[in-house]
């Protein structure tokens, strides 16, 4: 038995420049009508950047949870913009560091039950200081931090977010 359901609507509630929410009437696999709900996100990427043992991290104020977040540099895609060119751009942004080249990590779900959102985490290779190039509503603080440190912050946690800890746990096979 397949599990694929069937999309007979696609109902937009809201259309926003981030994202935008459906009401999608659906038929499950027994023959079923049911309702799904979800966001439309174009997806984003983010990046690894691990120098002599410490890693770049950025520290921003996430409004959904009301606080600061310890992240990897990350974004969303531009339109006509590849994956590696958002997270080299988000590198130098952010980081105020250019990578040479990226090499492919994972693409992450972060939440597959109701958005259809990947997160394609890179490593940067060979890096250039730069200058941080902060988008004009991003206020954030960057700072390289001793691995071992990430580590027991992701252990103790003080780092949430799903991407750094992959991305972080990942790079210490």
């Amino acid at each position: 038995m397949q599990f694929k359901e069937k999309t007979i609507c696609k109902n937009y509630v809201y259309k926003g420049k981030i994202l935008s929410l459906r009401k999608d009437d659906v038929i499950l696999p027994n023959g079923q009508p049911a309702i799904r709900e979800m966001v439309e996100h174009s997806g984003g990427s983010a990046i690894y950047c691990e120098v002599d043992g410490k890693i770049l991290l950025v520290k921003q104020y996430r409004y959904p949870y009301e606080k600061e977040i310890w992240e990897i540099p990350a974004g969303k895609l531009n339109i006509g913009e590849s994956p590696e060119q958002t997270a080299i751009r988000e590198l130098e942004e952010e980081g105020g560091i250019v990578a040479e080249r990226v090499e492919k990590m994972f693409d992450v779900y972060p939440t597959p039950a109701y958005t259809n959102e990947v997160i394609r985490i890179y490593r940067a290779v060979g890096l250039t200081k730069s200058k941080q190039r902060l988008d004009d509503d991003e206020f954030l603080h960057s700072q390289w931090i001793d691995k071992e440190q990430v580590v027991k912050m992701i252990y103790d946690g003080e780092i949430n977010d799903s991407k750094t800890i992959i991305a972080v746990l990942s790079s210490m096979k």
